[in-house]
């Protein structure tokens, strides 16, 4: 074992902070799957290390993967935050996260099928009518709508967090509208692989960089044609949005081509794409545009991101899209409270991944329980994403506490609460001081869903909360990344 004086040494001061940590077991002791990288990183000293993450940095700079944060009101674009520790995950915990997750997306699916279809749960009374109907996100112009092969939920990502008290990882919340940052993923571990070789061939790492492959097979699959004419376009809101990096990335990973709306028409009932040879009909599209703004006949007559008429083509079975129309039914985080009684429902299984508990605001009883322990509770705005919506009870001041309370007063249906989870942590290098503190992360993993299996990509997002003592981890709010290693075996 390395022992360079802590003056020295990366890791020499570190505190686990009494949280969970994922690197060790307690203070000065790795798990056994980080003990060959704990080895080199307290073999170095911070300035070997600053080396290697300007060399990171340089790398994500000159390939151009940004991100836009729109909370300062001038839309800047920054780089990504990485952290070169990484994330590490056994075999055995993946394994159970897997089989968790496969789980879920498929009942998630289940769920997304029956409402926009013959809506069995609402006449088995196991979810209100009117918590999906009073979803914002839920559209009747979707319910009919036989999406190819019944697939709704091509692709989600799953936010999962570990609790510090129990070990335990639970689901955060569910993402199957647009999920972003699995470019992200496969970036984060190209850069890996570059600055710190070292580390990465020390493991058997299972590898990521197969998700374009798989999931433009599961686009080809969805297209009514089914021939090698298949015409799939992802379409983008421009270059404006916050993921347009990861829009250019996948449709160049894909070899498809990269559209905005003004780039499509409908005509006849079906979509074309205008290119210099004249019209070409398009079979899929990968939308990476919300559901109001897809069709101005249909949503949002003032948008000018979708494609006039595109609903109806739909609705023909002329095109088809991923995700579906109207999946925000499913990751409405009221909704979420009553996946794991969708798992029962439409499986007949209890769920392997458990939900944090939550309380809904429209019940009357919880309510008055969140308003009277508004400071001991997160409190979320059901549809809002990206850290934003949300008060921390415990580190809000009187006036943001009195100020949400009324807000929830007056539209209790738009929020749940749920209790402060004390997020595990891992080692992270801060540049100022040259040293490496603990910071909260979540995960999150992607999952394609091909109708009959569940593709995961080994590991997924590891977000991390830069900002010292701070459980918000979403890039828009000072977040960061890692590289997230599954281990073929145990370490």
């Amino acid at each position: 074992m390395a022992s360079l004086s802590p003056s020295r040494n990366l890791l020499g001061a570190y505190d686990t902070g009494g949280y969970f940590d994922e690197m060790f077991e307690r203070p000065g002791k790795p798990r056994p799957h980080y003990a060959k990288i704990f080895e080199q990183l307290a073999g170095m000293i911070p300035a070997q290390f600053e080396e290697r993450r300007q060399s990171a940095d340089l790398s994500f700079l000159v390939q151009g993967i940004t991100f836009t944060v729109y909370s300062d009101g001038q839309g800047t674009e920054r780089l990504f935050p990485f952290d070169l520790i990484p994330r590490i995950i056994p075999n055995s915990e993946w394994q159970r996260i897997d089989r968790g997750l496969s789980q879920r997306v498929i009942a998630l699916n289940l769920f997304l099928q029956d409402v926009y279809g013959k809506q069995r749960i609402f006449a088995d009374r196991q979810i209100p009518r009117s918590l999906v109907y009073s979803c914002r996100h839920f559209h009747r112009e979707a319910i009919g709508i036989e999406v190819p092969r019944g697939i709704h939920t091509h692709i989600c990502g799953i936010d999962l967090v570990r609790d510090s008290k129990t070990g335990e990882l639970v689901v955060l919340e569910d993402n199957v509208r647009t999920p972003s940052g699995i470019s992200y993923v496969l970036e984060n571990r190209l850069v890996m692989m570059r600055t710190f070789p070292d580390a990465f061939q020390s493991y058997e790492v299972l590898p990521v960089n197969h998700y374009p492959a798989e999931l433009l097979r599961i686009l080809r699959s969805i297209s009514s044609r089914g021939d090698d004419d298949t015409q799939i376009v992802l379409l983008t809101p421009g270059i404006y949005n916050s993921a347009y990096f990861e829009h250019s990335f996948l449709a160049q990973q894909m070899g498809i081509e990269l559209v905005e709306g003004r780039d499509l028409l409908v005509d006849g009932g079906f979509v074309f794409m205008k290119t210099i040879h004249g019209l070409k009909q398009v079979d899929v599209i990968y939308r990476r545009v919300d559901d109001e703004f897809l069709d101005s006949l249909t949503f949002r007559p003032d948008s000018i991101l979708g494609i006039p008429g595109l609903m109806a083509a739909y609705r023909a079975g002329n095109v088809a899209l991923a995700n579906a129309v109207g999946n925000g039914a499913a990751d409405d985080k009221a909704i979420y409270a009553y996946v794991p009684t969708f798992i029962r429902y439409y499986l007949g299984e209890e769920p392997i991944l458990k939900n944090v508990d939550t309380y809904l605001c429209s019940k009357s009883d919880d309510l008055s329980y969140v308003i009277e322990h508004l400071h001991e509770l997160v409190v979320k705005s059901v549809g809002e994403s990206g850290g934003y919506g949300m008060l921390i009870g415990p580190a809000a001041d009187r006036k943001r506490l009195q100020e949400f309370k009324e807000r929830i007063k007056a539209d209790p249906r738009n929020y749940i609460a749920q209790p402060v989870v004390p997020l595990s942590r891992v080692p992270s290098y801060d540049s100022g001081p040259g040293t490496v503190y603990g910071r909260h992360v979540d995960l999150r993993p992607y999952c394609l869903y091909d109708g009959e299996k569940v593709t995961i990509v080994p590991g997924g997002l590891t977000r991390v909360a830069l900002q010292p003592g701070s459980l918000v981890v979403n890039s828009s709010q000072g977040g960061g990344s890692k590289d997230t290693w599954v281990l073929f075996g145990e370490n």
